[in-house]
């Protein structure tokens, strides 16, 4: 028997689907941190951009973990 006859089909439009749903789902938890960041910087009276900063790197963090770990799932 070859190989290739136990090999299962390949399901590149999900892998596309999955790929595009993970750069959304980056995007909107990077913007989502960034606005959280201009929320706290008004609320705390804070003339810098302390909160943005820390916020965006911390929704950066976030969604490459987020981006690692879905990656990881996908079957080839």
């Amino acid at each position: 028997m070859d190989n290739n006859e136990n090999k299962k089909p390949e399901k590149p439009l999900k892998n596309v689907a999955v790929l595009s749903g993970i750069a959304i789902q980056m995007g909107v938890t990077i913007y989502l941190s960034v606005i959280l960041g201009k929320w706290l910087d008004t609320k705390f009276n804070n003339d810098g951009k302390l909160f943005v900063i820390i916020m965006t790197l911390l929704g950066v963090a976030i969604s490459l973990y987020a981006v690692i770990k879905q990656v990881n799932r996908i079957k080839y």
